[in-house]
């Protein structure tokens, strides 16, 4: 998968340290205010970073107290559309733009959107709180939530063919995830389908807090959804990959996923709309600024997400505000 990758040639030197409580790179520099910011922003995009968004809106706010910003969170696929039409200044996605997106934006504007990354993510499979189950390897959560199974795994309809025994044996998977308008959905079908099909059973919450509170409430459940939405009602199961350190199964932490040993580790972005010549709006320019400075990073880690670091590489904080230059 190309997010481990990623991820791990980013972060290979900036694992150590971070096996214990999260708390932000001491490098990271802190937000300096400026004068003269005002005005108004909207966010359009994905439902993953709906809360994130809200909590830097909120502590951006008290910065700049003149300052409006209203945030819609239903879905990744609504961000390049409200980008492009103009109604958004900012589009939170929880995966990277398509193809065709970036070619409808550079259509219209003759360059391309910029891509910020602003934080990192697990994406988890979750299981009620009561499942005794320990692991899944990549295989089994394709058998289990594809038809197609394109990872070359078992089909599998109930908890008994995943190993677990007594009454759980004979009870069949509750399957629950998200709709297609998610950048959830669709990394999920990437990475965890290998591009497969969707078993018709599974039931499509319209948001992330939806499927977690659905998979709290169904004993026998089985979900997929963002770290930062993990409760005490639910547990994330620990995933492996075959072929890849030696079929050992890594539990979604901080620490695995910048050493790119979690399989479903990736970002999560911001996308503007940043002409080559002109830049971008002062406004924006300090909402993102705000978003990749210590106290931004810092909202990362209270959302429950993982944050960027300040170290060298591709997807730190200071590689991230060059691209607003």
């Amino acid at each position: 998968m190309r997010t481990h990758a990623t991820l791990a040639l980013t972060f290979a030197l900036a694992t150590t340290g971070f096996a214990q409580a999260i708390k932000v790179d001491p490098k990271l520099a802190p937000y300096k205010k400026v004068a003269g910011i005002n005005g108004n922003l909207n966010s359009i995009g994905s439902d993953t970073l709906n809360n994130l968004m809200a909590f830097w809106v909120e502590s951006f706010n008290k910065q700049y107290p003149n300052v409006k910003i209203q945030v819609e969170g239903k879905g990744s696929a609504t961000a390049p559309p409200a980008l492009i039409e103009g109604t958004a200044q900012l589009g939170p996605m929880s995966r990277e733009m398509k193809g065709e997106e970036m070619d409808k934006f550079e259509k219209k504007y003759g360059y391309k959107p910029t891509k910020v990354a602003v934080a990192i993510d697990c994406l988890a499979v979750y299981v009620n709180k009561n499942n005794p189950i320990k692991e899944m390897s990549m295989e089994e959560v394709d058998g289990i939530f594809s038809s197609t199974r394109k990872w070359g795994g078992k089909d599998a309809s109930t908890w008994g063919q995943v190993g677990l025994k007594g009454e759980w044996a004979a009870k069949p998977f509750s399957l629950y995830g998200r709709n297609s308008a998610s950048g959830t959905y669709g990394y999920f079908k990437e990475h965890a389908l290998n591009k497969g099909d969707f078993r018709n059973t599974v039931k499509e919450q319209p948001g992330s807090s939806a499927v977690v509170q659905g998979i709290t409430n169904d004993r026998f459940a089985i979900g997929y959804s963002g770290i930062g939405y993990i409760t005490s009602g639910v547990r994330a199961v620990p995933l492996s990959m075959k072929g890849r350190y030696n079929d050992q199964a890594f539990a979604p932490t901080y620490e695995n996923a910048l050493n790119g040993k979690y399989p479903m580790a990736r970002f999560l972005y911001v996308y503007v709309n940043k002409h080559p010549k002109k830049g971008l709006d002062p406004l924006t320019l300090e909402f993102i600024k705000f978003v990749l400075s210590k106290e931004g990073q810092e909202i990362v880690i209270k959302d429950g997400y993982f944050p960027l670091t300040a170290g060298s590489g591709s997807a730190n904080a200071q590689t991230e505000l060059k691209k607003l230059n």
